[in-house]
């Protein structure tokens, strides 16, 4: 058995998915503790350029929780993190990153249940990856620092 334990980074959305981890943690429910959370305001302000950064810094995975579609605080925000969820998949590829090592799913505030699950399964799934190879760190450092010089 593997002692590999992955960096999981969670984009929560503050009005939805943030409240759906508190809520655990009010109710004492565990959800596993290399799962770091990062509230944003919305998941439609999350810039992809946030998820290669999270891989360029040492995450094996990336999570991207927000309101249901037709919930959002923001009236479109998740409909807009979905059309960028579709085209971060993509642009992962190029990288050589795998479709699994991100995901996207809607959490709201009362479903504190679904996120200790939907965390749960995604550690898992990374934990069974393994680990973000540094070559692949390091590509997406170099595509940084040459967007920098644009």
């Amino acid at each position: 058995m593997s002692s590999f334990e992955p960096k999981i980074i969670g984009f929560l959305c503050n009005w939805c998915s943030y409240e759906g981890a508190d809520s655990c943690g009010r109710a004492r429910k565990e959800y596993p503790s290399n799962f770091v959370v990062i509230r944003v305001m919305c998941s439609g302000r999350i810039d992809p350029q946030f998820i290669l950064e999270a891989f360029k810094d040492g995450a094996d995975g990336v999570m991207i929780l927000g309101c249901h579609p037709g919930d959002c605080h923001y009236k479109e925000g998740n409909f807009n993190a979905l059309r960028r969820y579709t085209l971060l998949k993509k642009m992962l590829k190029q990288f050589g990153i795998e479709e699994d090592r991100v995901k996207l799913d809607w959490v709201s505030a009362s479903e504190g249940d679904k996120f200790v699950r939907v965390v749960s399964e995604m550690v898992e799934k990374v934990r069974v990856m393994g680990p973000l190879m540094l070559i692949q760190k390091k590509q997406l450092k170099n595509h940084r620092e040459h967007r920098g010089n644009l």
